[in-house]
């Protein structure tokens, strides 16, 4: 239920007999003091020259005609310089309960997107070592807008572009080469550039395993084969951590099929067709200072290799080729520069850079253990993998936890308070509360309390208390929270809704008896309240894909 809708469908009505319309400006939000109603409207001071009224008469005829016309208004008063604050009677957000039992784990859903097709690019990591905690940001950040945005009415794809060409791979191959040079026995420099932790040794422990003759193989052809397969070995890696960590990616999109099946070339021809290429000191050069950016690019060097800006906007170009409307990058937040010029690429493919395409930025995760930073470093192979991190807390308090936060702030990660069991830790929080409710509809039905299997305007009229509506009227402000948040590509607006929801749950068990074996109307009343709180609770966690435990 939008309450804001509702309010505004009955303020059409009585404008429409009055041949007022609808200012543009007009503003309807929830008052900072629910004492001041449930809705505030600034509507009769934007309408007050229109009409040829000042704004508090505006707004008295205005409350006049809601509490005389529309029966779910139970009170509209007169504010300031001419707000109309309404305050709804108890029935209308019973409504709410009713509508949550109807969608089921469908409540929260909206026509948002309108079907819109998207495509959310996300993690994304040059496949050369294993997932750090860095990208447990970004593929919690990216599955979870996924889940919001198909929420919210948009068609969304999910994809993971796999850097397997370029010079970060050649540096991966020559690293497991040299391992296995080492392993038998032929002492090699390693340089300070490539990769050493000992995940690349034990690749090349592996692959020897497999392949013995590499050694004396020649140089290219050995360096080749250790390329591929610990490209593969790494992906396999990538895949297997992702799953755990409850990530979906439907389509995994190698880059050297760009080049391969001459998606770059196709890229570069409709640029040049454009007239935004040129040649200079033997390079092809991009012209993106006209359309935003702070200085031309090269897309192909002198030696003839393309820039990886080349093969982004070959892989967005396709993108938009494949039929996608909306195209939504992941990124770590040290590629804040690289925006602008993604922007003039995408205006230069002749779409709307404004409205076409997004960057969600991810700032760095700090890792701490008991307040000590651990030190996490792919190269020097210091660091904790997600896979070490997932392992030590759990899947759910490090999604959670990801998401508690916007995302383009940086994160403390302290893995001590994230296993703890108790009201501190956010996800622990918010899981009990939902296991709370579970616990109280079994004691109803060990003590032949009935929980409501249906539910009727006569059975929730017990819901009176302010705490009641309180509760209703943040219910019935999740669809529209996840509408906005979609919108926003904020999905840390999620996590902040389910935990005061959660803490408003906590303080209710604290403040009203449930099970009342001498009052059953009001107890039903109760217990169907606190269904429908657990169908959100449960409906939210999901869209974090964090699991809703029965019993804690």
């Amino acid at each position: 239920m939008y309450v804001k809708d509702a309010l505004q469908k009955s303020l059409l009505a009585i404008l429409e007999e009055m041949n007022l319309s609808w200012p543009e400006k007009t503003v309807i939000e929830s008052p900072k003091d629910p004492r001041h109603g449930d809705l505030a409207v600034n509507i009769a001071m934007m309408l007050a020259r229109e009409a040829k009224m000042p704004p508090r008469d505006l707004a008295a005829r205005l409350a006049t005609a809601l509490t005389e016309r529309f029966p779910e208004v139970e009170k509209a008063e007169v504010a300031g310089p001419g707000f109309l604050n309404v305050t709804f009677v108890p029935a209308f957000w019973h409504q709410t309960l009713l509508d949550i039992a109807a969608a089921g784990t469908q409540y929260g859903a909206s026509h948002k997107g309108r079907g819109r097709k998207t495509l959310i690019e996300y993690v994304s990591a040059n496949p050369t070592g294993p997932l750090h905690i860095g990208h447990g940001r970004g593929a919690a950040v990216g599955d979870t807008l996924a889940r919001l945005m198909r929420m919210a009415g948009y068609d969304v794809a999910t994809e993971y572009y796999v850097n397997d060409a370029g010079r970060q791979m050649r540096l991966l191959g020559f690293s497991v080469w040299l391992r296995a040079k080492e392993l038998t026995g032929t002492p090699m420099d390693i340089p300070e550039d490539f990769y050493r932790g000992d995940y690349i040794r034990d690749i090349a422990k592996e692959l020897l395993g497999l392949r013995p003759e590499i050694a004396t193989l020649p140089d290219g052809e050995a360096q080749d084969i250790c390329y591929e397969y610990a490209m593969q070995r790494i992906m396999d890696g990538i895949k297997e951590d992702l799953q755990t960590f409850r990530v979906e990616h439907q389509v995994w999109f190698s880059e050297k099929s760009l080049v391969e099946r001459g998606a770059v070339e196709d890229a570069f021809t409709a640029l040049a067709r454009a007239e935004h290429l040129y040649e200079k000191d033997d390079a092809l050069w991009f012209a993106t200072t006209p359309l935003g950016d702070d200085k031309d690019r090269v897309l192909k060097k002198t030696d003839g290799y393309l820039t990886y800006f080349a093969s982004d906007i070959a892989y967005h170009h396709d993108k938009f080729r494949r039929g996608f409307d909306y195209l939504i990058d992941i990124w770590g937040a040290d590629h804040h520069g690289y925006i602008p010029r993604m922007r003039a690429a995408i205006t230069a493919m002749e779409r709307n850079a404004a409205n076409d395409f997004d960057v969600v930025l991810i700032q760095l995760v700090n890792l701490l253990e008991n307040g000590a930073p651990v030190s996490m470093s792919t190269r020097a192979g210091t660091f904790e993998t997600l896979a070490d991190v997932v392992k030590e807390v759990g899947v759910d308090a490090a999604r959670f936890m990801f998401l508690s936060r916007k995302s383009d702030s940086p994160l403390d990660f302290d893995l001590e308070l994230v296993k703890q069991r108790n009201m501190d830790n956010p996800v622990y929080y918010v899981q009990y509360a939902y296991a709370r409710i579970c616990t109280v509809m079994r004691r109803a039905a060990e003590r032949g309390i009935p929980v409501p299997s249906s539910l009727s305007a006569e059975l929730l009229a017990p819901l009176d208390t302010p705490e009641d509506i309180a509760l209703l009227r943040k219910a019935a402000a999740f669809s529209e929270t996840l509408a906005s948040a979609a919108e926003a590509l904020a999905v840390h607006h999620v996590s902040h809704y389910l935990m005061e929801l959660s803490g408003m749950i906590h303080s209710y068990y604290a403040k009203h008896q449930i099970l009342l074996q001498d009052n059953l109307p009001r107890a039903g009343a109760r217990l169907a309240l606190l269904q429908g709180m657990g169908q959100i609770l449960a409906n939210g966690l999901t869209l974090l894909g964090v699991s809703a435990p029965e019993v804690m």
